[in-house]
């Protein structure tokens, strides 16, 4: 099975880009979901956010205040640097689960895609088979941070800068998925994409 690490910075389009994958039949595994699951109340990761950031880092329901977490760590690297220690090694072994029980179930043929804002900084990279980047413009980062969020601009600023340029980024991709288009032939790049990597896929096999 064909392992692909879709990524790019915050606001430039993975989760429009998995959508146009999943509509090809792909399995998408989703870090920022499979983060959410590791964080509910009664987990081992939860316990220990509390205990690095506080109690007033929950909410009344004892579920994790991630509007609240979300502006420590994107103003503080030593707090986002805590916080990755607490639940990267977690979210890594969640995410290869999930491609063991996806291999499992496809005799190991097939490809199946991880979406990992941080696959390159945490060098997830380095355990796919390839490098998908979705590319945009930082004015429309900061355009669907805004929308998405709720955000100001400054604000929305803040956060890219926060995190790997772009450019860097592109440096370690094997593709690079121009967002800056419409959707329409965003999707229809994405798809002739997904098209030539199974039929590659297919060949091989033969």
């Amino acid at each position: 099975m064909l392992v692909i690490g879709l990524t790019g910075g915050i606001g430039s389009g993975k989760s429009t880009v998995a959508g146009f994958i999943k509509e090809k039949g792909i399995k998408v595994i989703d870090a920022d979901q499979v983060a959410r699951e590791i964080v509910e109340p009664g987990k081992p990761a939860l316990g220990e956010i509390n205990e690095e950031f506080g109690p007033n880092i929950l909410k009344e329901d004892g579920t994790l205040n991630r509007k609240k977490l979300g502006g420590i760590i994107f103003s503080d690297k030593d707090a986002r640097q805590r916080l990755n220690k607490i639940t990267h090694p977690r979210i890594r072994k969640r995410m290869f689960e999930k491609v063991d029980e996806k291999r499992k179930d496809q005799g190991g043929k097939g490809l199946i895609v991880l979406e990992v804002p941080l696959l390159i900084e945490v060098g997830l990279y380095k355990s796919v088979d390839r490098v998908w980047v979705v590319s945009a413009s930082e004015t429309s980062q900061i355009q669907r941070l805004m929308k998405r969020d709720r955000i100001s601009r400054e604000e929305a600023a803040k956060r890219i800068q926060s995190q790997m340029p772009l450019y860097e980024k592109e440096k370690y991709a094997d593709a690079i998925i121009d967002n800056n288009q419409e959707p329409k032939e965003v999707r229809e790049q994405v798809h002739a994409m997904i098209d030539d990597l199974l039929k590659k896929i297919d060949n091989s096999c033969k």
